[in-house]
């Protein structure tokens, strides 16, 4: 399935790959406690956790339609540079996330007063996100 020049099955398993990624990235394997303490989430307040959790299905919703444009966007420029290999996919994965997403997300901390630390997690998330994508859409033939 295809819409200008775009493979858009590849589109879908790449936005797909960055909700796997989030799960992970922010789970209890990984970065689940040093995120929740910088959001100011205290793991021990029950009430606060369910209040999370009910929010979270549309916060999953509206990540995965960001996921999903971000995909399309990273795969429409790997095409119309005609990138075929991957090196250079991950590499033009890697510029649009510290172009556009490093960026972004480091202005909004400053403004915002988040912790780098914080920071780090995030845009963390998302540079590996970026590079996942950019794997997958270069690598689908």
């Amino acid at each position: 399935m295809h819409f200008h020049n775009i493979n858009l099955l590849a589109v879908l398993v790449a936005a797909v790959s960055t909700m796997v990624v989030g799960f992970l990235w922010y789970s209890p394997l990984l970065f689940a406690k040093p995120w929740m303490k910088e959001m100011g989430y205290d793991p021990n307040d029950k009430a606060k956790m369910e209040e999370m959790k009910k929010s979270a299905g549309p916060a999953y919703g509206g990540s995965f339609l960001a996921s999903l444009i971000s995909a399309f966007i990273l795969a429409l420029f790997l095409h119309e540079m005609r990138v075929e290999s991957l090196h250079i996919g991950l590499l033009v994965g890697f510029h649009a996330w510290l172009g556009f997403v490093a960026t972004v997300q480091f202005t909004s901390a400053l403004f915002t007063k988040q912790s780098m630390k914080l920071f780090g997690i995030n845009t963390g998330y998302q540079l590996v996100c970026y590079l996942a994508m950019a794997a997958i859409l270069t690598g689908w033939t």
